[in-house]
């Protein structure tokens, strides 16, 4: 929760006070600039003004110009703004609206800016001696003036300067304000944030830690709404598939324990019959050998299970889809006539051409020809047959048995899902048998009536030809993975 405080603070935070910041400089900057622009024209305006007059007046000659450029400053109205100076050409102050003549030298700054430029104005900001900042202009005259050489015209920045104090000072404020303002409304956002998920947080570690009862009280319809909601469908998805799992263990426990007591016990009994001619000697090695295939089988198909959990790899060739449904229902067929049930299979005259891999068809028909007759009674019937809409292939496994309750059927093909009333089995059969026709491009399907008997019904494409069926394969092989 700190890392994200710590990126707002160093990423949206941040880039707010230095955009503020550089909004301040470039405010101060123009502000000051365009105040000191001001106060230079007014000050250009003043001595053009004098300059101007004293260009129209009646004097002829120099000294004459330089007399009326005196009565000039005497004259000067806006003393108590300006102050008005004749620089004679020594550089002094020849006479100031002060009132009295100074023996002083100019700052030379603004006098030696104005002898330089082209258009004879400088201006310079200095500190006078008593402390006090200050603007001067001086204009060279454009013509003889008896001993004066310039007109200066100075003002005090005191009141500029407390007047720019002033608005920098409520910039200032108004940037804290701002800034303020984002400080709080992103912690506040920022909180609306980590608290939720601060929640959802410690909830998904008990979760890990195995309590899948667990549920995020989910207050909100946005984003992290969504999460929690995802977290609690989690939660109810990893505690059905533990609880699965669970009885996947028990069951599949109490499946191998059952031959295991049989071959114990059979082979305790062997151990004190009298020899291989001896019929409860025959008797225990059936059993025996019965048991063991039944624990080969089991174990075969956990294995398989774990392969398919690994990607499973298809073998394909082109094949009959009618021979080798007939091969498997004549392998079930002996078993089908010992349990007193009826296996019913017309095989088609034409061949049904599929490319697929003829070990895992024989895998999904035996699986569903087992189940059909686990759960057949003696004197019922299973039906098989082969059905073609020209571009798909539909295997049909239909028992008589008492069908699959609808909360249940569709969830039996989950791995490790065992329904109400489910015989012996490991409950991953048909999780193995779904995998495997999907992995061909198929699917598996099942339609079930209580009372009234289950049919499944296995879907292929027909062969496509090979190019067509070997980038179905590929297809296949990169979904698995």
């Amino acid at each position: 929760m700190n890392s994200i405080t710590r990126r707002w603070v160093r990423g949206s935070l941040l880039i707010t006070v230095l955009v503020l910041v550089f909004a301040e400089a470039m405010f101060l900057y123009f502000s000051i600039s365009g105040y000191y622009d001001g106060a230079a024209r007014a000050l250009a305006a003043r001595a053009d003004t004098l300059i101007t007059q004293l260009s129209v007046t009646d004097a002829a000659s120099p000294e004459a110009r330089e007399g009326v450029l005196r009565r000039m400053v005497e004259q000067f109205d806006e003393k108590d703004r300006f102050e008005l100076m004749l620089i004679d050409t020594s550089g002094r102050v020849a006479v100031s609206t002060a009132g009295f003549a100074s023996s002083g030298t100019a700052a030379a700054q603004d006098l030696v800016r104005a002898l330089a430029d082209d258009e004879g104005v400088g201006r310079a900001v200095y500190t006078t001696e008593g402390g006090e900042r200050v603007m001067a202009l001086t204009a060279v005259l454009p013509f003889a003036c008896g001993e004066v050489l310039a007109v200066r015209v100075v003002t005090s920045l005191a009141l500029l300067n407390e007047a720019l104090l002033r608005m920098g000072l409520v910039s200032a404020a108004l940037m804290a304000a701002v800034l303020g303002f984002s400080i709080w409304s992103g912690v506040f956002f920022i909180r609306s944030i980590v608290r939720p998920i601060g929640v959802i947080e410690g909830t998904a570690a008990r979760i890990a830690r195995g309590n899948f009862d667990i549920r995020i009280d989910n207050k909100y319809d946005d984003e992290v709404g969504q999460l929690a909601n995802t977290i609690n469908r989690m939660a109810g998805e990893l505690g059905k598939t533990e609880r699965m799992k669970n009885e996947f263990i028990s069951s599949v426990s109490h499946e191998l324990r059952t031959p295991l007591t049989s071959i114990k016990g059979w082979v305790e009994t062997i151990a004190h019959a009298r020899g291989p001619s001896d019929p409860v000697y025959r008797r225990g090695v059936q059993v025996i050998a019965s048991e063991t295939d039944r624990l080969y089988a089991m174990v075969e198909e956990l294995l398989d299970f774990s392969r398919i959990q690994n990607g499973l790899q298809l073998k394909c060739e082109k094949l009959d889809l009618a021979a080798e449904v007939t091969d498997t229902v004549i392998m079930m067929g002996q078993r089908a006539q010992l349990e007193g049930v009826r296996l019913v299979w017309d095989e088609p005259e034409q061949p049904v051409p599929v490319y697929a891999d003829a070990g895992r068809l024989r895998q999904v028909f035996v699986n569903l020809l087992d189940n059909a007759l686990k759960y057949s009674k003696a004197g019922g019937r299973v039906t098989v047959e082969l059905l073609s809409d020209g571009r798909s292939a539909y295997v049909n496994v239909a028992d008589e048995g008492p069908g699959i309750a609808p909360e249940d059927l569709e969830n039996v093909k989950v791995k490790f899902y065992k329904a109400k009333g489910a015989v012996r089995g490991s409950g991953i059969g048909l999780a193995v048998a779904d995998e495997i026709a999907r992995a061909h491009g198929g699917s598996l399907s099942l339609q079930s009536e209580l009372g009234r008997g289950t049919t499944a019904t296995v879907r292929l494409p027909l062969d496509e030809g090979r190019e067509g069926a070997a980038e179905r394969n590929e297809q296949t092989d990169d979904k698995t993975q």
